[in-house]
């Protein structure tokens, strides 16, 4: 199979790099009604991040809670509707936090200039109109979500992306020091969500020297971060997984996530549960599929005392496992990268419900 893929069209990378942003920024101003709108995690609201924002008084500026919920389709239908009422179409987006931030930035960017809700353009290749440069500035690495060509969302009946060329960010900013502040439990499962993304691309029959040779630097920089002797949170370690997301990202461009990220889907939609905890969770009881990695795995958890929930599944209805197997088996494309094009032979729902009462 065959892609052409439209990703990234500027990436600055190193300490301090997120400095140079008013400079980027600049030349663009000049665009539609020649203002920008930063969509940042409230978690630097007050802090030294914020001040340092290049934002003029025209500008609008978003402070986001990402901690509990997933972005929603009816989130940036909202937040669209109110941009473009107050000001019109803006010069430009600039998102500054996690994977859920990178995302919102990344559906405004399209939504902006798109009619009707999000609900609309969830899957590939629907949206008509081209989106608005955008930036993209990860304040945490492991989601990918910064080269990724999916804005993901939860909507009332689907977890899905929008995806299509207008997605991918125009500029990348990536900023190590930017990610020294993350909490470990969040560092960790955050972590963790690219190496299970070069894992599950490794492991299934889309694999290929393209995505290999982004996926196997990845996988060993996150075992430098993770497992090595040197492991744990640094500056060092957060150049390293920094590069890292990146490359897992780039890997996944030419492949795809498999039997995790299909629980993992399952998990959040029904419950609630943060992305890359979710993956974890999932991916904790996978010895099946992933042998290896799952017991590398362990050992990361085990290093890090990472307190990952277990015998989760005991407070579940069959109601909510049902539910839950029911959204994972629906993601077909990971279930066909992870077991092969007869995947409906093989696995099952009750295969499925299995996985989640083992969690």
């Amino acid at each position: 199979m065959y892609k052409n893929i439209k990703n990234i069209d500027k990436i600055v990378f190193g300490n301090g790099s997120f400095s140079q942003l008013e400079s980027i920024l600049k030349p663009h101003r000049v665009e539609n009604n020649k203002y920008f709108v930063f969509i940042v995690d409230d978690f630097f609201d007050g802090k030294e991040l914020a001040n340092q924002l290049p934002a003029y008084e025209e500008d609008m500026v978003f402070f986001i809670d990402a901690s509990h919920d997933e972005p929603k389709t009816g989130q940036i239908d909202h937040l669209r509707d109110e941009i473009l009422d107050l000001k019109g179409t803006p010069s430009g987006i600039v998102g500054i936090g996690g994977g859920s931030i990178m995302d919102i930035a990344k559906a405004l960017s399209v939504m902006v200039n798109n009619p009707g809700s999000a609900t609309k353009y969830q899957g590939l290749n629907l949206v008509k109109n081209p989106g608005i440069y955008h930036v993209g500035i990860p304040t945490i690495s492991g989601t990918g979500a910064e080269c990724s060509t999916t804005a993901v969302l939860t909507g009332p009946e689907k977890k899905l992306g929008i995806k299509c060329e207008w997605t991918p960010f125009n500029q990348l900013i990536l900023d190590p020091e930017l990610t020294l502040t993350v909490p470990k439990n969040q560092w960790f499962y955050t972590g963790m969500d690219t190496y299970i993304h070069c894992i599950e691309s490794a492991s299934g029959r889309l694999y290929n020297t393209f995505a290999k040779a982004y996926g196997d630097q990845s996988i060993e920089l996150c075992k430098d971060v993770f497992l090595r002797e040197n492991s744990g949170q640094s500056l060092e370690n957060s150049e390293k997984l920094m590069v890292a997301s990146l490359f897992g990202g780039l890997s996944l461009s030419y492949s795809e996530v498999g039997v995790c990220h299909a629980l993992s889907y399952g998990l959040s939609y029904v419950l609630g549960t943060r992305h890359g905890l979710a993956n974890c969770i999932a991916f904790n009881v996978l010895e099946d599929y992933y042998p290896d990695a799952v017991g590398d795995f362990k050992k990361m958890v085990i290093k890090h005392g990472i307190d990952l929930p277990k015998n989760m599944s005991k407070d579940w209805t069959d109601e909510q496992v049902t539910r839950m197997a029911e959204i994972s088996y629906a993601l077909s494309h990971m279930w066909d990268h992870a077991i092969g094009e007869d995947w409906k032979e093989k696995v099952t729902l009750d295969m499925i419900k299995d996985l989640f009462y083992r969690m």
